[in-house]
């Protein structure tokens, strides 16, 4: 019965204080993020936005992040949403990115 002890087990933080930490630095770019959107124009709010988050997906979902970053340019610029438009874009490019420099 080792592994039932081991399951109850609390995982151990990489060093004291780690989630705190990463709490704190999520809560700041989620601000960080939020300042972005209300203080630049729709347009370029958007781009880096979606740039940024973009370079965060785990590479074996990027063809599905790429069909996504496709499907919101094509209707952000039909439906002239410049913000949904190049962030569509911008999801785009950070996944041809991520495929370009992650090797798995």
């Amino acid at each position: 019965m080792p592994e039932a002890k081991d399951a109850r087990r609390k995982p151990k933080e990489p060093f004291p204080g780690a989630y705190y930490l990463a709490g704190a630095i999520t809560i700041a770019l989620m601000l960080l993020f939020l300042a972005l959107g209300a203080t630049l124009p729709p347009g370029i709010a958007g781009f880096i936005v979606a740039f940024v988050l973009g370079l965060t997906v785990n590479p074996k979902y990027v063809p599905f992040f790429l069909v996504a970053g496709m499907f919101s340019a094509a209707m952000g610029f039909l439906g002239q949403e410049p913000q949904v438009a190049w962030g569509g874009v911008a999801l785009v490019l950070s996944q041809l990115l991520v495929k370009r420099f992650v090797h798995r």
